[in-house]
């Protein structure tokens, strides 16, 4: 039974644009950032929705660590590359205008990719893969974060979840699109875990003692600490291969640093020496590539809608009633919700309250 409350999707829109002016994000960018987050409840991806804008976005710019006005230095720049850098501001805003640039470029060259420094969490990354496949392009992109994932064979986290995700367009109704952590889950999920009060399956995190642990706000506490990290997608050491996780991992990792020269790995704690907060300075790439530039758009649609739709027409399982492929699971969530609203649980209600109270943003809530 879902007990969670829906609420419009204009009240949630406004309600955090307004509370990200209030913080000091200029109106244009509080958009950006708000359209970011609202598209993750739209697709049904809730841990990087609405249940994030308080403790990821608010209360680091509170916090000091992240900037509300984002200042883009284009740090170098050729016909179809570019390096910015975003001085700690909105990780979403600097995103947006990242992939717009390489968009620019693809549409003249037939490929484009700009590499971003010293920014923050962009949110989830299949709304930048998405931007190109709305313009007929392929999107790819990555992002390095705080370090979550131990290597295979290791104990101590190291990689951030780091997503490697892709938007295609296709003939159908909506885009491919896979965008997924390198880990066997992400931060945010444990995150949601948390909220709604349930356990972490166990096989997800490994303790330094190297058995599973499964307490939600505890491993919460021990990625902070270093005494828990997230397995690589495929699960511990390489029974169900687990490397291959971690090797995508690491290579999502040296896109998002070594082509601007930033930091990785253990620079990305988001805590000094001493033990205190400080900004993360995280690595995104960005890549658009115009299918017209080949065979043409229509051409690529039609082969990738057969592709599609000959996988979802293939034999299934004894007891299974559906074969889907990425991005049709969140299209049809959007079906769903598009008329009924974003859900909220209760954790991520009174967030809203309290923010409304501390902001004085005086909003007349619907709950």
């Amino acid at each position: 039974m879902d007990d969670r409350t829906y609420v419009k999707w204009e009240f949630i829109d406004d309600f955090m644009v307004s509370a990200f002016k209030k913080m000091g994000v200029p109106q244009e960018d509080a958009k950006i950032c708000a359209d970011v987050l609202i598209e993750s409840d739209r697709r049904g991806i809730e841990s990087h929705g609405v249940n994030r804008f308080k403790p990821i976005y608010i209360d680091r710019i509170k916090a000091g660590i992240q900037k509300p006005i984002t200042k883009i230095d284009v740090l170098r720049e050729t016909p179809t590359t570019a390096v910015f850098d975003a001085n700690d501001g909105m990780g979403m805003v600097a995103s947006y205008k990242a992939m717009l640039l390489a968009i620019e470029k693809a549409k003249k060259y037939g490929m484009g990719m700009v590499t971003v420094r010293n920014s923050t969490h962009y949110g989830i990354a299949g709304y930048y893969a998405t931007m190109a496949s709305k313009e007929g392009m392929i999107g790819i992109t990555g992002t390095n974060a705080r370090p979550s994932i131990a290597p295979t064979f290791g104990v101590q986290n190291m990689l951030g979840t780091n997503p490697l995700t892709f938007g295609m367009p296709t003939d159908e109704e909506f885009p491919f699109v896979l965008d997924c952590a390198t880990s066997i889950t992400q931060r945010g999920k444990i995150e949601y875990f948390a909220k709604m009060g349930l356990s972490t399956p166990k096989g997800m995190v490994i303790g330094r003692d190297g058995l599973p642990k499964t307490d939600s706000l505890q491993i919460l506490e021990d990625l902070v600490k270093g005494e828990a990290a997230l397995a690589p997608l495929g699960g511990i050491g390489e029974e169900l291969a687990g490397y291959k996780g971690y090797g995508y991992a690491t290579v999502v990792e040296i896109l998002s640093s070594a082509l601007q020269a930033g930091s990785f790995l253990n620079m990305l704690s988001g805590r000094d020496e001493e033990g205190e907060l400080k900004p993360y300075h995280l690595g995104h790439f960005f890549i658009a590539i115009d299918t017209e530039a080949f065979m043409g758009l229509e051409s690529f649609k039609k082969t990738t809608g057969d592709i599609l739709r000959s996988l979802r027409n293939s034999q299934k399982a004894p007891g299974e009633e559906k074969i889907y492929t990425a991005g049709e699971k969140e299209y049809l969530t959007w079906l769903d919700r598009k008329d009924k609203g974003v859900p909220l649980n209760e954790a991520c209600i009174n967030d809203i309250k309290e923010i409304n109270v501390t902001l004085q943003l005086n909003k007349e809530l619907p709950f």
